[in-house]
This record gives C-alpha cells, structure tokens and sequence, in this order.
C-alpha cells in the first residue's frame, strides 16, 4: 500500500447507536449513553464503552478494557484485557478536538496496548486497517497510520504520525521515531531504535537502526516468486553501492527494473517523507543482499 493515508474500511459497517439485542453485556461493564454495539458483540467484566464508541458485528472485548473518545471498532476484532484505546493523545498541543481513531475488522489487540487518537495537527484520525496484530504492551501513538495484516509485537513503540504499509513486522521492544514511514514487508529487528524511513521489503537493525539488507525470510513466507527476489536484491546493491546520489540511482533502478516489487522501492524512495532514509553502515558487498 502506497499512500499518505490508510483508507477507510470501515464505511460499509455502520452501526446504528444503541444495543443490539443479540450482545452479550456483562453485567459490571458500563456502555454509556450514545455508544453504538452491533450484533453478537461481546463485553466483558469491567470494561468501559464510551458514548462515541463504534462496535461492529463481533467484536470481542474482554475484561477491564477502556474504549473511549470517537473509537469505530470494524467487525470481528478481539480486543484482550487492560487494553485502553481511542483515549487522549500524548500530544502537548491537543486542545479536545474532535479527532477519532478507526480500528479495521478482524485485528487482535492484546493485554495492555494503548493506542490513542488523532489530533488536527496530523489529519485528525489514527487508523489501523484489517487483519492486524498487537502484541502486548504495544503503543501506538496519535495519527499513526497502519496498514492491514501489520505485526507489532511486545513493547513495540510508535511515535505519532507513523506511517507502516501493509504486511510489514516490527519486532519486541522496537521504538519508532514520529513522521518516520515503513514500507510494506518491511522488517524491524526487535530492540531497534528506528529514526529514518525504511524501504519496502528491507530489514533494519540496531540501535540506532540501519539498514541490514532485504527481508529474505518474509519475502519466501509471504511467497513472492525468485524472480522478484533476485531483482530486488540486484536492484538494492545499485540503490546503496553505486555512484552518483541516491536520487539518481533510484532513477536508474526504476529505469532499468521491470518488477512491480522494484517498483514498490523506486516509488517509496521518490515519494519521500518527513525523515531521511535508513541506509546501511557500508555499501553492500557485490554479494547478497
């Protein structure tokens, strides 16, 4: 996915204010006023659902969790204990506008995760898309923007305006500057400070991050035919080992490329970003990427 901002999903699942009869509310949980709870939604002991709060059809939500602020939920989320979602930013400058945060279907959210929602300085949304997964203890700070099928595992935490395209995984306890964007398949080694943009399909390590190559493994799991791997890997070697500006390699790379994957790279790069690029320590060797 190659965009500023993660589209909606969640326009086709409107639920309608109230309690559908179908959900099953336990008794110490509090649904406030206004809130809207779709069909076979389940609430656990203790939660909190604030009046703009959105719950489509399935969701899941356990035990002592707090959803509140302008929060859609997309259908069949699971949402695990202690987690706190669509509160407050962590931002000095928020000033209680009306900004919200959207949660696609089918993504699991954890003990402990926090997540909060946009503010206008950042386009007044943090949206998450399908199918992703939130390990615990997790944050996602305000105006992020997820794509689907994302893995953020333990102690994973964004600053605001991140920007993460779909399929990529950041490891435990990785930290993740504000406005830095991640590209799709992309991977964070767990512990990994991360203060610069990396491209799709690379892998980052370290403290501060640099870039360590292409993402072999995810690329075989996720299936991506040899073809496409030996063109990125040549196409990496020239992006980060050849003369002239990076600039001028990447034009050179999408000049002399035709892959779609290779493609996905050049445009990420010529986009840009509010941060530099994460580039390796030293050139890639003539080996492998």
């Amino acid at each position: 996915m190659m965009a500023d901002v993660i589209p909606d999903t969640l326009s086709d699942t409107a639920v309608a204010p109230g309690i559908d009869a179908s959900a099953a509310v336990h008794p110490t949980a509090i649904v406030e006023a206004g809130a809207a709870v779709g069909p076979n939604v389940k609430i656990g002991p203790f939660s909190i659902i604030g009046p703009e709060v959105s719950l489509a059809a399935g969701v899941e939500v356990g035990s002592h969790v707090v959803i509140g602020g302008r929060t859609r939920i997309g259908p069949g989320c699971r949402i695990f204990p202690f987690a706190a979602l669509g509160l407050q930013p962590q931002d000095r400058k928020f000033r209680g506008e009306q900004s919200r945060l959207d949660i696609g279907a089918g993504t699991v959210i954890r003990e402990y995760v926090t997540i909060n929602t946009g503010t206008e300085g950042g386009g007044m949304v943090t949206r998450l898309g399908e199918r992703c997964l939130l390990l615990a203890h997790a944050h996602v700070g305000h105006d992020c923007q997820i794509g689907n099928d994302v893995l953020l595992v333990n102690n994973v935490m964004l600053g605001g305006h991140v920007l993460i395209e779909d399929f990529a995984s950041l490891g435990g306890g990785s930290a993740v500057h504000q406005f830095v964007r991640i590209g799709a398949y992309a991977f964070l080694g767990g512990l990994s400070g991360l203060e610069h943009d990396l491209i799709p399909f690379g892998m980052a390590i370290g403290n501060r991050a640099h870039l360590a190559g292409l993402n072999l493994v995810g690329l075989k799991r996720r299936g991506f035919p040899r073809e496409d791997i030996h063109a990125l890997r040549r196409a990496y070697r020239v992006l980060f080992a050849g003369e002239g500006t990076l600039a001028e390699r990447n034009e050179q790379v999408a000049s002399a490329f035709q892959s779609q994957t290779v493609e996905m790279v050049t445009a990420f790069i010529r986009q840009g970003g509010d941060r530099s690029l994460c580039t390796p320590d030293a050139p890639p060797a003539g080996g492998a990427a």
